[in-house]
């Protein structure tokens, strides 16, 4: 269908029963209703997309510009603003609110977000280095990352190396995430397993971009109850 996305809020984690009694884990995130801004087509730009605002905010702290462009499109203030390509944006109408019902045939998701920031990190704890060794002489240089240069043409540091530095604090993409559970009423998305990022995280989610063919758990528990009410052929005869 389509290629909208929706931006939440990471609440933390909890976890799920399914039929068979199975504890699933789970990543709650409390998703945020998009209002559709504008259409823009093939012919004004090279490209069809959709333009979709999320958050509020007040219009003191909006741009000149920014307050001529709300008012003309005759919509409250947002704080974001963001385009999603799609193939037909007829399909679509501006001043439409957005939610949770778009993932409502989507099993698996893809989610971006934040990593936690670690702060500053050495070889070892950043890039899992063993370190030197801890006797013979090795003086106060036990996990340090050795040597960074060469004694050869180039003698530099190359881009890339692996050293100390700045750990987390990264954006990143899980991919094929299963949908759990959506409670429409509280705009709630119930996501298997974790996810990046700390509490109240921004998250952009996401229909999966890869063809999934795989089960869900609810799926596999079904199938499962299905066989199991199948009448064994052995014990017929």
């Amino acid at each position: 269908m389509t290629e909208i996305a929706l931006f939440g809020k990471k609440l933390g984690m909890s976890r799920q029963f399914v039929k068979s009694g199975q504890s699933v884990p789970v990543t709650v995130i409390k998703m945020e209703k998009g209002r559709i801004i504008q259409l823009i087509s093939r012919e004004k730009r090279g490209y069809n997309a959709v333009q979709v605002g999320f958050g509020g905010i007040k219009a003191s702290k909006l741009s000149k510009s920014l307050k001529g462009f709300f008012s003309k499109k005759n919509t409250e203030p947002k704080k974001k603003l963001k385009e999603f390509r799609v193939e037909d944006p007829n399909i679509f109408k501006e001043g439409n609110e957005i939610g949770l019902e778009i993932f409502k045939e989507i099993k698996f998701v893809d989610v971006k977000s934040k990593t936690i920031g670690k702060g500053f990190a050495g070889a070892m704890k950043r890039h899992n280095f063993g370190g030197l060794r801890a006797s013979h002489g090795v003086s106060i240089s036990h996990r340090s990352h050795g040597s960074t240069g060469q004694r050869q043409d180039p003698g530099k540091v190359f881009k890339g190396k692996k050293m100390a530095g700045h750990m987390g604090d990264k954006v990143r993409t899980i991919q094929n995430i299963e949908i759990i559970k959506s409670d429409l009423e509280n705009n709630l998305l119930f996501l298997k397993g974790s996810i990046p990022g700390s509490k109240n995280t921004e998250v952009l989610v996401k229909k999966s971009k890869k063809n999934i063919n795989k089960l869900t758990i609810n799926e596999k528990v079904e199938k499962l109850e299905k066989l199991r009410k199948q009448p064994d052929k052995k014990k017929g005869k």
